[in-house]
């Protein structure tokens, strides 16, 4: 997997599990550089784990040259996910389109609890 290697998801300490066009599945282990207190995953890690899913996704699905960017996401959190642990998540597609594609991605913790969702849709920009 290493064509979606990204700086900022090795940054964070992502691990892709499975990408397919139909579904990007990945752990991020929960440290300390990423929480807030009180040694809980940041919000915003949280977010930017389903961004890099969703933009990811939408690359396996891209014709060649073409590229992608994030231009819409909402999240919902319901629950921590406390240091030590590993947040897993699921990202699928809701629609596939020729110029816009919109993600779901599902984050939970390592005992399955269900800590946020977050949909974002992802332009498709044309090959230069």
């Amino acid at each position: 997997m290493q064509q979606y290697a990204l700086p900022f998801s090795e940054l964070m300490g992502l691990k892709l599990v499975e990408v397919t066009p139909e579904r990007v599945v990945a752990e991020l282990p929960v440290r300390a550089e990423l929480c807030t207190r009180p040694a809980v995953l940041h919000g915003g890690a949280m977010m930017a784990f389903a961004d890099t899913l969703g933009a990811i996704g939408t690359v396996a699905n891209l014709r060649d040259g073409a590229s992608t960017t994030t231009i819409e996401s909402k999240t919902n959190f319901f629950a921590a996910i406390p240091q030590g642990d590993v947040a897993k998540a699921e990202c699928t597609p809701l629609h596939r389109g020729r110029t816009t594609m919109v993600w779901q991605t599902k984050i939970s913790r390592g005992d399955g609890k269900l800590c946020a969702i977050v949909t974002q849709t992802q332009m498709v920009l044309p090959a230069r």
